[in-house]
């Protein structure tokens, strides 16, 4: 019998557990370690952080859930991973032996790495919010209602290491909207600043016409932006940031005043990962192979944000490359299937799909990309906008807790939602 722990019940945890016991004959045993007791569904934390959804909406107890599965749930953080010891110790001290370690934890949310950056409410005296979390999604909501009352200047965008550009688009045009359904939007002027060397570039070196497109949408919006951007502090109502050029060199610097500001952070890999020697990249991100496993450790496989990609190219501000949920999904295929594979004596052949596909909201309409595959030259560049693609992230998003409820697919709305994204002809 092989004991098969699961670290993370995210977007990438959660359907690996589910496989894993699908796939596994029952006298291996599966167990998710997660350090809250429920699922969060992140992609709707921008409609949390305006008021769209709230907690009970993009939530499920992840107790019930596991246990219907015959999935085994401990909630409880990891404190350290001895790796070569195949044992979890958890919080409070708790040993957790495994046979196999799936890594699943998404990332650290690496605000120090700019001074004055994040949530006040989260502990480091920021003064910047996040929609990463949902917690951080609903401190913005918070401090969105008294905003309300007394209107002004709003910074979004993404600082420097960021790899993660989709959702700081996605909540200034959802921002922009909730504010023009108030009749407000006149009395806040937005700055988009990110780190990216243009607009619509997302950490991919651009999709298809995402540069022209987005720069459109910004403009419609009124919505001003910087680019090439390196948000250096952030104080009470400012934000700092030297503008770069081609060369990396600074052109102007920047001192922009808000009276609410949303800045994705950097990733890192949580601590207890990025502890284990040889097993991460100096950002504590995990080196992985061709099949999901760990480089250093035979019996640990990952997926998800917490895998070491490289950078699509670089950047005069450094930014990462983003893991879209199409990309998780096809990366907790393939492991599960090797694990499975091993256990029945077979060698891991199961490789993940690395491509890129991805739903953004824009609050009245949307844009949605593929890039096939992730790192160019590609076989699909596309980039289309269009009031569909706001139905179809509502859509996805109650297939998706749907399926998280269940624990299983449905293949008929499964097939509808990608015939409905008009992208199935190119993932098939």
């Amino acid at each position: 019998m092989a004991h098969i722990v699961v670290m993370g019940a995210g977007l990438g945890g959660m359907p690996a557990a589910y496989e894993l016991r699908a796939l596994l004959p029952r006298q291996h045993e599966v167990t998710v370690v997660n350090p809250t007791d429920s699922f969060q569904f992140v992609p709707s934390n921008p409609w949390v952080a305006v008021g769209w959804r709230d907690r009970a909406a993009v939530t499920l107890p992840l107790a019930p859930l596991l246990a219907r599965k015959g999935i085994a749930f401990i909630p409880k953080a990891v404190t350290a991973i001895d790796a070569s010891g195949s044992c979890l110790t958890l919080e409070g001290g708790q040993a957790l032996p495994y046979d196999y370690l799936v890594i699943t934890t998404g990332p650290k949310l690496s605000f120090d790495e700019v001074p004055g950056a994040g949530p006040a409410a989260s502990g480091g005296g920021g003064h910047t919010h996040s929609i990463c979390t949902l917690g951080h999604a609903e401190l913005f909501y918070q401090d969105y209602q008294k905003f309300l009352l007394d209107p002004g200047p709003v910074v979004i965008g993404a600082m420097p290491g960021a790899s993660c550009f989709g959702p700081a688009y996605e909540f200034a045009f959802i921002l922009d909207t909730d504010l023009r359904r108030r009749k407000l939007r006149h009395k806040v002027p937005i700055t988009f600043v990110t780190a990216e060397p243009y607009i619509g570039h997302l950490g991919l070196g651009g999709v298809g016409d995402s540069k022209s497109m987005l720069e459109s949408e910004l403009r419609s919006r009124d919505t001003k932006w910087i680019t090439n951007a390196k948000t250096t502090k952030v104080e009470a109502g400012k934000l700092f940031a030297s503008e770069l050029d081609a060369r990396g060199q600074p052109v102007k610097d920047h001192e922009i005043g808000f009276k609410l500001s949303m800045m994705l952070p950097a990733f890192k890999g949580v601590d207890a990962v990025a502890a284990v020697a040889d097993m991460c990249n100096p950002r504590g991100f995990v080196l992985i192979d061709e099949h999901q496993r760990s480089k250093k450790y035979r019996n640990i496989f990952s997926a998800g944000v917490c895998v070491a990609i490289p950078p699509v190219e670089v950047t005069p501000v450094p930014s990462g490359a983003p893991k879209t949920g199409y990309m998780i999904e096809t990366m907790v295929t393939a492991l599960t299937h090797n694990i499975a594979d091993e256990l029945a004596g077979k060698p891991a052949t199961s490789k993940a799909t690395w491509n890129a596909i991805c739903l953004a909201d824009m609050g009245d309409t949307g844009a949605a990309f593929v890039a096939l595959p992730q790192m160019p030259p590609r076989n699909v560049n596309w980039f289309k906008k269009g009031k569909w693609v706001h139905l179809a992230k509502i859509a996805f998003e109650k297939y998706f807790m749907r399926k998280m409820k269940t624990g299983n697919s449905d293949p008929v709305y499964e097939k509808y939602v990608l015939k409905f994204l008009g992208i199935v002809r190119l993932v098939e």
